[in-house]
């Protein structure tokens, strides 16, 4: 790993500096300029925070921190919307040496009660609810319940008794004594973050980051798209994942630019911010993307300073990036990456704009990626195989789960992603399925799902739709089309007239058909087809 180490830092992909340092830059070059845009819905009032207020708040909420017994090495557990508080939060813990452990707003007490077992945090954050959920009462209860949990921070006051007030401990207006802090920072190679898979297959990992495998990430993604301090970034994602902390909020500390958000999800507010505050650049998962694009058709904004739009977590159908660039103006960018390791592989402007709907883009400069058999050979040109990478922006590993991570590394130290893929053709890859998404058919033919269901996706009777295997005695397994219908549901042998009139082999038709009033999804959007299969997955009679 030394050896990698150093050649991550000989080719820039790592580096010596940290994200403090980035702050620190920023501050003496442009310390009004905002980092941070933010809405509150219910209180109707926009945070805007400059880098030179941002500078203000990590320092304070650095002392606060340390005033709550947390020490270098510890973990702080945070469950928030998107909110102001999270970045500079982000930074504090990488000043006192702690690492930050953030919780997707829908986590409830089960997932919680595992990631703060694991993690043994000691100070958990959050707000009274988010949306219908109780956050602030489970979070007591799990204090009740786990020792190390010693207490609870509550992020907009009016929390429950025993909590503690967000402005009044970790805010406190009194200057804390530099000497506090000095020595504790992270260095760019410390483990930092810990994120949680929320993964199709249902167990949940703990990633954990450096500084430095997030800066390589995001360098790839300023590489990708020539990114620089004119960035004005939004995305549809929360802040408690990925794509909302680094590829949003980092992304924009580390480049010099601004982040815009809102801690509730409005497809017309995000539309509405994008235009008042002239949006350069735009991350949504295709769910999110569909409902952005049709609530522009109905009501067009000025996104006239919108020159890119990315959408990754799960295959872009064609028909979307057509209908994204026709009602946003803008051209859509394909990307495909993990909570493990950030945006690996990305179409480019140098790309035809209709690459996206056919390919996840070729790799970005700090990683590799290869796809193989079950022998870890290469497969033909063409043919789906394993996927799988390496490279800078790779996670250190699963957080105390070293023997999990252990069996998805290859002998000559790949990681295994537990996607498919093929070559698209074009030097990159078009991801074709999950490992256990796999719909072995017929003569054992290996259908390629995604590509399937964005041909599908095109019906004008479909809204959502999600190809399964289902086990079945006269065949290896049967395909099952589940199906959102957009009105009048489609028939079984509309969907087989639509693929035969496509030029579809009858091997990969449909022998099934179920219709779901909407999918099943994790919070990064993508449909949980494990839930799909228990539902639906008894044998044929």
């Amino acid at each position: 790993m030394s050896d990698a180490r150093e050649e991550y830092r000989r080719n820039g992909w790592w580096r010596s500096a940290t994200f403090l340092d980035d702050l620190r830059h920023h501050v003496a070059t442009f310390p009004e300029k905002s980092v941070l845009i933010s809405r509150r819905v219910a209180d109707g009032l926009t945070d805007v925070i400059t880098y030179a207020e941002l500078d203000r708040l990590t320092d304070r909420i650095a002392h606060g921190l340390i005033r709550l017994g947390v020490r270098p090495g510890d973990f702080v557990a945070v469950q928030l919307p998107n909110r102001r508080e999270t970045l500079p939060l982000t930074l504090a813990c990488i000043k006192i040496g702690a690492r930050i452990a953030p919780q997707m707003p829908l986590y409830r007490h089960r997932e919680l009660d595992f990631m703060i077992r694991l993690t043994e945090a000691r100070v958990f954050i959050t707000v009274n609810r988010i949306g219908d959920l109780p956050t602030a009462e489970t979070a007591m209860t799990l204090a009740e319940e786990i020792p190390t949990l010693e207490h609870v921070v509550i992020v907009g006051g009016d929390g429950p008794p025993g909590a503690l007030d967000f402005d009044e401990h970790l805010l406190d207006p009194e200057p804390g004594d530099p000497e506090e802090l000095a020595g504790r920072a992270l260095g760019p190679d410390d483990p930092f973050l810990i994120l949680f898979t929320s993964g199709t297959t249902g167990e949940s990992k703990g990633a954990l980051h450096s500084q430095n495998t997030l800066y390589a990430a995001i360098n790839g993604y300023r590489e990708a798209y020539d990114l620089d301090d004119d960035l004005v970034i939004m995305t549809s994602q929360t802040s408690m994942h990925y794509v909302g902390l680094v590829m949003t909020y980092l992304t924009a500390l580390t480049l010099g630019g601004t982040a815009v958000t809102a801690d509730v999800w409005n497809p017309g507010l995000y539309l509405d911010l994008a235009a008042e505050h002239d949006v350069t650049m735009y991350y949504a998962t295709p769910p999110f993307a569909r409902e952005i694009s049709e609530t522009q058709e109905v009501s067009p904004r000025d996104l006239s300073s919108l020159r890119i739009f990315v959408s990754g977590s799960a295959p872009v159908p064609p028909h979307l990036v057509e209908q994204v660039s026709e009602t946003l103006g803008v051209r859509v960018y394909a990307l495909w990456g993990m909570t493990e390791n950030g945006g690996v592989t990305m179409t480019r402007p140098e790309d035809p704009p209709e690459r996206a709907g056919e390919s996840d883009g070729t790799v970005v400069s700090g990683m590799e990626v290869r796809i193989v058999d079950e022998e870890n050979r290469p497969v033909p040109a063409g043919e789906i195989g394993a996927l799988q990478v390496r490279g800078a922006a790779q996670c250190l590993g699963y957080y105390l789960r070293d023997e999990i991570y252990a069996k998805s590394i290859t002998p000559d130290g790949w990681f295994d992603t537990g996607d498919l893929a093929r070559d698209d053709g074009y030097g990159g890859i078009r991801i074709s399925g999950r490992t256990k998404d796999v719909i072995v058919a017929k003569m054992c033919f290996k259908l390629p799902v995604s590509d399937l269901e964005a041909l599908l996706g095109r019906h004008p009777a479909i809204r959502d739709i999600a190809l399964i295997g289902i086990p079945d005695p006269s065949l290896v397994e049967l395909v099952c089309a589940v199906v959102t219908p957009t009105g009048e549901p489609p028939t079984l042998e509309d969907l087989r007239t639509y693929m035969k009139d496509a030029g579809v082999n009858e091997w990969f038709w449909p022998e099934r058909l179920e219709l779901v009033d909407a999918m099943p999804r994790t919070v990064t959007g993508k449909i949980r087809k494990v839930e799909l299969r228990e539902r639906f997955g008894a044998a044929s009679d």
